[in-house]
């Protein structure tokens, strides 16, 4: 890989101030300084790249290792369009997101949470995230149970499981308040039990409810009661004694937090996805640091420019998921 440019100048050329920064480089092209790259082999001869230099790395190769993503020769210049689209409409939390992940990879879990919710409140007070909250209908969420999560031990393991059918399991601030205050219990427990997680009803979590976007009024605040707060961060403190059975959708928050268990069973009917960036905002409940230790920035970073779908078999073929069970 030839050496990234140095000129200042052109990397402000590809600020997101001046329009996308996103750029779909050939495996041999120079990598701008500043720019969010997507590395595109259309040929799916799997070249030589290294991985340090480029944000996201997609080929035609089936099965390609990590950090390649496959896509089907003819699905690729449709989802090279709708990553480009997404980053064009949202250049500052494109731009942000890319940053997050480089230098989260080279942080520790807690550091790596600071950084994305730092990031988190300075988008969620920037202007693509005005725009979508004034473009967007947003219909009720549906009702909440008044005891958002259950708590039931047997012996050695706590069962701990979303009990919210109603709004699909929405991470709102109740249940995220009652989760967290349910893991600490659990980590704080001298007896040191195992830990399952998982959810009533339909799906696992459809993640942050929609009609709670936009509200917080003090963003400062906001970051210190996110990482104060933060589910990811205490699933990944309890370490290899957490499992999490995940099912139907898991949206957003739906996934981050609970790819913050060690151990993650999928059913046959998940699907995930990270629609954030299109609300002009990044994974923000702690996504940026579980789900990149899971299955690496690049195929994140592909995952959250597209707000693509995968389904149990492509998560499990990452390492989201352990295993794929009934």
């Amino acid at each position: 890989m030839p050496p990234a440019y140095s000129d200042l100048l052109a990397a402000e050329a590809l600020s997101p101030l001046n329009g996308s920064p996103l750029v779909l480089l050939e495996a041999d092209a120079a990598v701008p300084a500043g720019a969010v790259s997507v590395i595109v082999d259309r040929a799916g001869a799997l070249p030589a790249v290294d991985p340090a230099t480029c944000d996201a790395m997609v080929t035609t190769a089936f099965g390609a290792p990590a950090p390649w993503v496959t896509v089907r020769a003819e699905r690729l210049e449709e989802q090279l369009a709708t990553v480009a689209g997404n980053a064009r409409a949202r250049p500052i939390a494109a731009a942000m997101l890319a940053r997050v992940l480089r230098l989260g990879e080279g942080l520790d879990f807690d550091a790596a949470l600071e950084v994305e919710s730092l990031a988190y409140s300075a988008l969620l007070g920037g202007a693509e995230f005005r725009d979508w909250l004034g473009n967007t209908k947003r219909g009720p969420d549906g009702p909440q149970a008044a005891d958002p999560v259950r708590y039931e031990r047997d012996g050695q393991r706590v069962t701990l499981t979303l009990a919210s059918p109603g709004n699909r399991n929405a991470m709102t601030a109740a249940m995220r308040d009652a989760l967290y205050e349910a893991l600490v219990n659990v980590l704080e427990d001298p007896g040191d039990p195992a830990l399952l997680l998982r959810a009533d009803g339909r799906c696992f979590s459809t993640g942050g409810a929609l009609g709670e976007f936009g509200t917080a009024q003090d963003l400062a605040a906001a970051h210190v009661i996110r990482t104060q707060r933060s589910c990811a961060r205490v699933l990944h403190r309890l370490g290899m004694r957490t499992e999490a059975r995940l099912h139907g959708a898991c949206i957003g928050s739906g996934i981050e937090v609970p790819a913050a268990a060690a151990r993650r069973i999928a059913a046959p009917d998940l699907i995930v996805q990270l629609p954030e960036l299109r609300m002009g905002l990044i994974p923000g409940a702690g996504g940026t640091a579980s789900i990149a230790r899971a299955i690496g920035r690049h195929r994140l970073m592909w995952l959250a420019l597209g707000a693509f779908r995968i389904g149990a078999g492509q998560a499990l073929a990452w390492g989201l998921v352990d295993d794929i069970a009934a």
